[in-house]
This record gives structure tokens, sequence and C-alpha cells, in this order.
């Protein structure tokens, strides 16, 4: 199975940004370019929620309350996924999660903070 760590996390001010990063591991390069990726995120006592979307055909999908201010991106070639997030708000605080669809694999989550 696929194994995923996420990093990036931290704690930043209203309007800051944070670049969070996936690396995958446990497959190869030429595998890592058919998965579709993902980053969700799970706040305290909310169900955890899909934050974007990225295809192995190079579409990208974001949530509402993310478009616009997020920006996901890949480079197959090291096996990495990111998640660029910038204007940050208090509602971005969650842990986020990086996803890996075909073998349902999932990191284990890194903590975003956003304060005031």
């Amino acid at each position: 199975q696929v194994q995923l760590v996420e990093s990036g996390g931290g704690s930043v001010k209203d309007g800051g940004s944070l670049r969070l990063s996936c690396k995958a591991s446990r497959t190869i390069t030429s595998v890592f370019w058919g998965f579709d990726m993902a980053w969700y995120r799970q706040a305290p006592g909310k169900q955890r929620e899909l934050v974007a979307r990225s295809s192995s055909g190079g579409s990208t999908t974001y949530s509402d309350s993310v478009k616009g201010r997020f920006i996901i991106s890949r480079d197959s070639s090291k096996k990495v996924v990111y998640l660029q997030m910038n204007s940050l708000k208090s509602e971005d605080t969650a842990v986020y999660y990086c996803h890996e669809e075909r073998s349902n694999s999932w990191g284990q989550g890194t903590q975003v903070t956003v304060s005031s």
C-alpha cells in the first residue's frame, strides 16, 4: 500500500500562507503519475471534508470554501503533492490529510492553526 507523509503544517496569523507537502513512498514514479490525489481536512467536532483534488489527467477541483485561495499541485518526478494555502482564515484551522484514491491510503495528518 502507498505510504503518505504530510509536512508543512504550523501556526500562522489570519492572512498568512503555508505550503503543505505530501510525499508518497512504497510506489514508483510511473505509478504515481496515474494517481488521483487529494487533500482533506478535519476540524474539531466536524466531519472530514475534501479541500482539493488533483487528477492523474491534470484537472484540479476545489471546495468552494478554499477556491481562489488554495492551489493543489504535484511534482510526480518526486512523488509529492503540494497544497499552497494563501489568505488563511481562522476557519481553515484543521488537521490536513493527504489521500490517494486508488488504494484509499491516508497520511497521518498535519495540523494547521490560523489565529487572529
